[in-house]
């Protein structure tokens, strides 16, 4: 993994993982603001050719990292995101049901988004 870079480029909502000056893969995310702030995966893809060299797992927990560097929590809407907390809790606090239910709700409003 130390050929690849992650880079947040939050006006898009993406966190990019870029090799060989491409992105091979990314999570789609919004910022909540409501009614608390919270990062909200929604997407995670990793372009076939590189799958299984972790690079979807890296991005999760990039993700969780600017969380907790920000002070705000995650609420995953994305499943590979959901099933990588669950796997990793040490590094990525349980979502709040509420937050989780704000998340689905602006989802809902803003269907072109995603």
């Amino acid at each position: 993994m130390s050929d690849i870079d992650i880079r947040d480029d939050r006006a898009a909502g993406r966190l990019e993982a870029v090799g060989d000056g491409e992105v091979v893969g990314h999570i789609e995310y919004f910022v909540l603001e409501s009614p608390a702030p919270a990062l909200v995966p929604v997407h995670t893809v990793v372009e076939p050719a590189h799958e299984g060299k972790g690079i979807a797992g890296s991005l999760a927990r990039e993700l969780y990292t600017i969380a907790a560097r920000e002070g705000v929590p995650v609420a995953p809407l994305c499943p590979y995101v959901v099933q990588w907390a669950a796997r990793h809790p040490e590094e990525a606090p349980a979502a709040d049901p509420g937050l989780l239910a704000a998340a689905k709700d602006w989802l809902r409003a803003h269907p072109g988004r995603f």
